[in-house]
């Protein structure tokens, strides 16, 4: 297990080592919330690399990933734990048939089952990442169970009583801020806006997560995702695309972006239909040309 950065500079070393491209101000928030033993609390727009930073973490950190993916109507059952109805069934049988007169034990470690929180408590005495993510998706109710938990790092059984972990585990939230949460929660961590790439920084992203791509390439794919997004679309394209899309590029043997390129591929770069079609034909065209003027004039000087 690697032991936790020491500085911003290891923090941003640590985040480079696992391929993430990190600004200063990420990095500072990641090394206080490292050094605090609080959550961080990442919000932005879907796509920006908020669940990247928690894979990242574990993997240079050299600990289990445990990953709570929120939906609505997430409950306890499916994010702490339940009890095996069916194993405890059997057991109460067992027992009736073998006639001892003994109660059966059936609220006992055997028949727990154990979900992505109660795990995180437990599995290497908390020492893991515990990545709760896109939880805007759940209700007011959830983030109410999870003051606890964020408070105390504890869990309480009424069957078995209270799991406390022996060490906090490294905590990641995220949300795609399709609601607000609540500032109760918010308080209890420290927080971090993922907003889009500069150019310069996403160029050094494509370096590290596409390492073959041309040079040319990879100034023309940044410089058009770049000006897509001063665009009036439903959803601009976030880095997952950016990275996507130059892949199906060099899948394509593309050494450069031209208009039938463009035109190909817009879905692997936008998913909706009314964007594509707003985008397609002469405003393609036009968005192509301003992004090579863009990337000879800008990103090639910064390599």
């Amino acid at each position: 297990m690697t032991s936790l950065p020491t500085s911003i500079d290891t923090t941003e070393d640590l985040l480079a080592k696992g391929g993430y491209v990190a600004d200063r101000s990420l990095a500072t928030v990641l090394y206080l919330a490292l050094k605090m033993g609080r959550p961080l609390f990442l919000e932005g727009e879907a796509g920006v690399g908020k669940t990247e930073i928690a894979k990242v973490l574990a993997e240079s950190l050299d600990r289990p990933l445990i990953r709570l993916q929120c939906y609505e109507g997430l409950d306890i059952s499916s994010a702490v734990y339940e009890w095996n109805y069916a194993a405890q069934m059997v057991e109460i049988r067992q027992s009736e048939a073998a006639g001892s007169g003994e109660k059966a034990d059936v609220f006992s470690d055997r028949f727990l089952v154990r979900r992505p929180l109660l795990r995180a408590l437990e599995e290497n005495g908390g020492r893991c990442v515990l990545l709760i993510d896109e939880l805007d998706r759940t209700d007011e109710a959830f983030e109410a169970f999870l003051l606890e938990v964020l408070s105390d790092f504890q869990l309480t059984i009424p069957e078995m009583g209270t799991v406390k972990a022996e060490e906090p585990p490294i905590v990641i939230i995220t949300t795609n801020r399709t609601r607000e949460i609540h500032d109760a929660l918010k308080r209890r961590c420290l927080y971090h806006w993922v907003d889009y790439p500069s150019a310069e920084r996403e160029l050094a992203i494509l370096a590290a997560k596409v390492p073959g791509a041309p040079e040319t390439l990879s100034e023309e794919v940044v410089a058009y995702v770049q000006t897509l997004r001063t665009k009036d679309l439903f959803k601009n394209p976030g880095v997952a695309e950016t990275i996507d899309w130059a892949t199906a590029l060099m899948e394509l043997d593309r050494i450069a972006l031209d208009p039938q390129a463009v035109s190909d591929t817009l879905g692997v770069l936008l998913k909706y239909q009314d964007d594509i079609a707003a985008i397609s034909g002469g405003e393609a065209a036009a968005i192509l040309k301003e992004a090579k003027s863009k990337a000879s004039a800008e990103l090639a000087p910064a390599i």
